[in-house]
């Protein structure tokens, strides 16, 4: 009896582990398809959190830009280490009641960010202006 309670706490264990948003994650540009940037998602007090931590390259683009549309306290930061991901809660079954912040546009949403069901490697990004949105699919970095 003592085996199948350790072994089915390890099988708890490790799904929960593997369905975790927390991590890096590579945004995909709508437009184009192609890898746009990695994002840090983190907790800090409960909440989720994420940052940019590198921007893969694109011709046209200066080499250290900037969020220059932003218009609170990311106005003209640097978009490497940019906190673009703020303050989600925890429900149960995902993060929510948050921001995300489009760089290219300055825009902030509410946000909301859950594991795929059928895929532990990617998780959909929704961001909300009142009944509308727009989901992203972010995919697990592997290197």
């Amino acid at each position: 009896m003592k085996w199948i309670t350790t072994s089915l706490f390890l099988l708890f264990f490790v799904a929960a582990k593997a369905q975790t948003c927390l991590g890096v994650w590579i945004t995909i540009d709508d437009k184009t398809g192609k890898k746009k940037s990695k994002v840090e998602l983190y907790k800090k007090d409960d909440k989720l959190y994420g940052k940019v931590i590198y921007l893969y390259p694109r011709e046209g683009r200066e080499d250290n830009p900037k969020c220059k549309k932003c218009t609170d306290d990311r106005k003209d930061q640097p978009l490497v280490g940019l906190q673009i991901v703020r303050g989600l809660k925890w429900d149960g079954s995902e993060w929510e009641d948050g921001t995300i912040v489009d760089p290219e546009n300055g825009k902030v949403y509410t946000c909301s960010i859950w594991i795929d069901r059928d895929d532990f490697n990617k998780v959909h990004v929704r961001g909300y202006v009142g009944p509308f949105y727009r989901t992203q699919t972010w995919v697990k970095a592997t290197d």
